[in-house]
């Protein structure tokens, strides 16, 4: 199984669980569960090949001329992140089947976690940065749906939010930094990244694509100064907070700086930038986790200070310390989910997780008791289990690493650690039992204690056998991460002579005199003024949520108007800025004559733009200047040999006058304001400066030769040979620049949903449907609504203009046509049948959904790009061939046909929705609506006495 597929098996099981929650909560939790066994099938059986130094690759061609290929690879450190997110995966997804009430929309979770596994599993698999900044992105959004899950939560929501804010402005500031590293190295695959140690270190722009890339690293991975978001999204359900604080989201930071660690790493200001903010970490998160008394708040701090122990790991830049650093990343995941579900536990049967209303617990939950002691012992680096192991590494890396102050720092770390964790053992489970439980806890059933029994027998069988059970893959994940061959020994005795032993036994002791005196430093802590986190923030984005208020009140008020104005002079601005600045060279070419056809032409073009202006209160008269406009300038590209552009914009006049029309009704009957005068003659200058600007645009380039070849001449000698056409507009719109297409054809298609989502809620209750059932038109009903001449005429046309789109729609690769302008035609002449016989007639023969076809043409426009990818070309390729069968003449098929009708489908679509959509508002204002073809009705009822 390629990389790509498990990175894309989660994405595509995401769609079952909204599905076979129908079924029943077991069927959709073993459907999710068997879309991750898949995954991590798929994965275990590049194991092999993996531990022989191997990397497994999978490269899709997607823009390469600009560096974005969709590229995967598997090596040493993808198997050990992607091994945690889908085994730990698998466990949660047992584990939420469990504990998730029948009241939680089970599907909705289960849709959200597997978008979430899949992000992260694209972000440890990908080779290529761009690829992977969109996983990262992706994780963002994923995490602010899984962490707002119980939207009912005020501190839900909040925590949401927080997490969004932070680790998306850390994203935004990462993705700066990725593409300064890309420009360094002269390529943004990863494979090429990793190579160019000394160019990147070398360059100028090192240090600042370092600190950009950091921002994202330490705001994803909570390091400090942005550790405070990480608690706050313990409002979360206790499924997605083992998940997220073991091995998945907070990890991705940690990811990061050890994928890129080949080529950040060994500088002084790699060492005491990430050493310095893991250090802190570590000790300022055990310091906080100590004192909190809700276990899930206990936890959280802790897992932040173990991320500063990984960060500060790496931050040392040494291969011994980056080992050290992949095994704790392991040890961690194992020790942390497990705990997590153990409060989950606690909560779901003690209704509680408050320490101070807990205790006497390993009677009533002698199982969970178990666990939690296995896994809390663990965190607190307790020999024989495997925290003790990576624990003393630590210790060990810090003692040899300068200055001295390191290694004292990691020790209090290290020995707070030990206190929270006694703590979180000693005050949920030991001492006497309470009569005063919010409910009589007792040890759950099996199917919510299994996921963390399991995760406490592999915190056991590592720190039994770890070079067995571990060694293998912390040796792969340290050799990918160091580019050398790596050999880790993991013992638990190295002699007295080993610093980190007196280290360890000075963390453990100086561990259990600060629990003992922990009611008393609670006291304190208590009463001690300190800075709160999330008041901070609060106080931060106060100003900012103002401020952008008032600028976007400023500048989108929601005038057309001013947007124009602002853009119009923007462009203006600019453009004289870069005239000024650039030098000029005296045009070559000889004016041609012009022509009278040509010069009448230009006028009737220039009075009719004119006149629009000036008659711009008359809305109709108004509307046929505009369509005089649009016809005069597809005149003008008939008239310079550009049939396409012409056939494509009388199409579009056509359309757009008849749904104006519709439109107008709606709208408006004056103007609500006039400019003022002032405000007039600006417009005016500034409406004439723009013109002026482009005429002289216009001028420079046709009276100029360029030193370089147009990229027409390309097109036109290519668009048969490579593309299969003829006709150079349409090869270039569905095979050269077919990308640039579908994006259009998308945007096309949202347009025309956003039209029936605004109609959507006038029709909803509200002022604005109030408003439109008082609506009355200002023109009295025609008596002949439906004419009977039109109906007949019409639907004479129909078949005719169906035959003509169909024939303009093949034609359209070598001689003008095309899926736009048959989509077009197409559209005009359904429209013609719901202005000739009624939208009730018309919609009562609809067979065809709208959205569906848009849908439909946007999926076969992406799927004949896809299809590329099978041939081991790049996305949106196409293909041509000649064929003959008898009695046929020789004719040719061309995979750009189907991308065509992509375009053919999205467009009638996109036109036929909108033209629904504004019928609906007409209908819902009260107009008459008729099933019959035509109505000759008012006219016999006024004859009748």
């Amino acid at each position: 199984m390629s990389p790509a597929l498990i990175a894309a098996l989660p994405f595509l099981g995401a769609l079952l669980p909204g599905l076979l929650i129908r079924a029943g909560r077991n069927a959709c939790a073993t459907v999710t569960g068997f879309v991750t066994l898949l995954a991590l099938i798929g994965l275990g059986l590049h194991i092999p090949a993996v531990l022989r130094g191997e990397v497994i690759r999978t490269q899709i061609d997607w823009l390469p001329a600009l560096g974005l290929n969709a590229n995967f690879m598997l090596d040493g450190l993808g198997l050990l992140f992607a091994g945690l997110i889908l085994g730990i995966g698998l466990l949660i997804i047992l584990y939420a089947r469990f504990y998730l009430s029948p009241r939680d929309p089970m599907g909705q979770f289960y849709t959200y976690l597997m978008l979430f596994q899949g992000a992260m599993l694209g972000i440890v698999l990908s080779d290529n940065i761009l690829l992977l900044l969109v996983f990262w992105e992706l994780t963002s959004l994923s995490s602010f749906l899984l962490i707002g899950y119980w939207k009912h939560l005020p501190e839900g929501r909040q925590g949401a939010r927080m997490a969004l804010a932070v680790t998306g402005a850390g994203g935004l500031a990462m993705i700066a930094g990725m593409l300064i590293l890309g420009q360094i190295a002269g390529s943004y695959d990863l494979s090429d990244i990793l190579q160019a140690r000394d160019a990147i270190q070398a360059s100028d722009w090192y240090l600042p694509a370092l600190i950009l890339i950091l921002l994202g690293a330490f705001t994803k991975s909570a390091q400090f100064p942005f550790h405070f978001w990480l608690p706050h999204a313990m409002a979360a359900p206790t499924p997605v907070s083992a998940y997220l604080h073991s091995a998945t989201m907070v990890k991705a930071g940690i990811f990061l700086m050890a994928r890129l660690w080949p080529v950040l790493a060994g500088t002084p200001e790699w060492f005491w930038i990430v050493t310095s903010a893991g250090l802190i970490t570590m000790v300022l998160g055990a310091v906080i986790g100590l004192f909190k008394d809700d276990l899930k708040a206990l936890l959280a701090f802790s897992t932040v200070s173990h991320l500063g122990l990984i960060t500060m790991l790496l931050g040392f830049g040494t291969k011994a310390a980056a080992m050290v650093a992949m095994f704790h990343i392991l040890n961690h995941a194992t020790f942390k989910a497990a705990l997590f579900m153990v409060a989950g536990i606690v909560d779901h049967e003690a209704h509680t997780r408050d320490i101070k209303r807990l205790g006497g617990l390993r009677r009533l939950m002698p199982v969970t008791f178990t666990i939690a002691t296995l896994a809390g012992l663990s965190m607190a680096g307790i020999p024989p289990l495997n925290g003790f192991l990576s624990k003393e590494m630590m210790l060990e890396q810090a003692a040899h690493t300068p200055p001295g102050l390191i290694g004292l720092l990691a020790t209090l770390g290290a020995l707070v650690s030990v206190a929270y964790s006694f703590r979180l053992i000693a005050h949920t489970f030991l001492g006497p039992q309470r009569t005063d439980y919010p409910h009589k806890p007792h040890d759950p059933g099996f199917g919510l204690w299994a996921a963390p029994a399991l995760l406490a027998g592999l915190v056991v069988a590592i720190g039994l056998m770890p070079m067995t059970v571990a060694g293998w893959l912390v040796d792969a994940a340290a050799g990918a991460v160091t580019g050398t061959a790596a050999h880790a020994h993991i013992a638990h005795w190295h002699g007295l002579a080993n610093p980190a032993l007196w280290m360890s036994l000075a963390a453990i002791g100086g561990g259990l005199v600060l629990l003992g005196l922990h009611p008393t430093l609670d006291r304190l802590w208590t009463a001690l003024p300190r800075p709160e986190a999330k008041r901070i923030f609060d106080g931060l984005m106060e100003p900012l949520a103002a401020l952008s208020r008032h600028l976007t009140a400023a500048l989108h008020p929601g005038m057309l108007s001013r947007y124009l104005w602002i853009a119009t002079a923007t462009i203006i601005i600019v453009s004289y800025y870069a005239f000024r600045s650039g030098s000029h060279l005296p045009g070559a070419r000889a004016l041609t004559e012009v022509e009278p056809i040509a010069a009448i032409g230009w006028l009737l073009l220039m009075a009719a733009s004119v006149a629009v202006v000036l008659c711009h209160h008359q809305r109709l008269l108004t509307l046929i200047l505009i369509a005089v406009v649009g016809l005069m300038v597809s005149v003008g590209f008939a008239y310079l040999s550009a049939p396409d552009l012409a056939l494509t914009q009388i199409s579009v006049e056509v359309v757009t006058v008849i749904l104006l029309l519709l439109a107008l009704n709606f709208l408006p009957k004056t103007t609500p304001r006039e400019s003022s005068v002032p405000r007039k003659v600006r417009d005016l200058g500034l409406a004439a400066l723009g013109g002026l600007a482009v005429g002289g645009l216009i001028y420079a380039l046709m009276t100029r030769d360029f030193a370089f070849p147009s990229i027409a001449d390309y097109h036109l000698a290519n668009s048969k040979t490579l593309g299969g056409g003829t006709n150079v507009v349409n090869v270039i719109l569905v095979d050269f620049r077919g990308y640039d297409t579908f994006g259009e054809i998308t945007v096309l298609g949202i347009a025309a949903l956003l039209i029936f989502a605004l109609t959507e809620s006038l029709l909803s209750p509200g002022a604005a449907n109030d408003r439109l059932r008082g609506w009355v038109s200002d023109t009295p009903d025609a008596g002949d609504r439906h004419p009977l001449m039109m109906v007949v005429a019409t639907r004479m046309m129909l078949p005719i203009a169906l035959m003509v789109g169909i024939y303009i729609f093949l034609r359209g690769h070598n001689v003008p046509g095309g899926g736009f302008i048959a989509g077009l035609v197409v559209a005009i002449a359904l429209v013609m049948q719901y202005m000739a016989s009624g939208f009730g007639w018309t919609a009562a023969r609809q067979r065809i959904d709208y959205h569906g076809l848009i849908g439909a043409g946007v999926l076969v426009a992406a799927a004949t790009g896809i299809g590329s990818w099978f041939a081991g070309r790049p996305f949106m390729t196409s293909n041509y061939g000649y064929f003959e069968i008898w009695p046929l003449e020789e004719f040719e098929l061309a995979t750009a046909a189907l991308f065509d009708l992509g375009v053919f489908l999205t467009v009638l679509g996109a036109v036929m929705l909108a033209l629904s959509s504004l019928t609906r508002l007409a209908v819902r204002a009260g107009q008459t609506v008729n099933t019959e073809a035509f109505d000759m009705q008012s006219e016999l009822e006024a004859e009748e006495p």
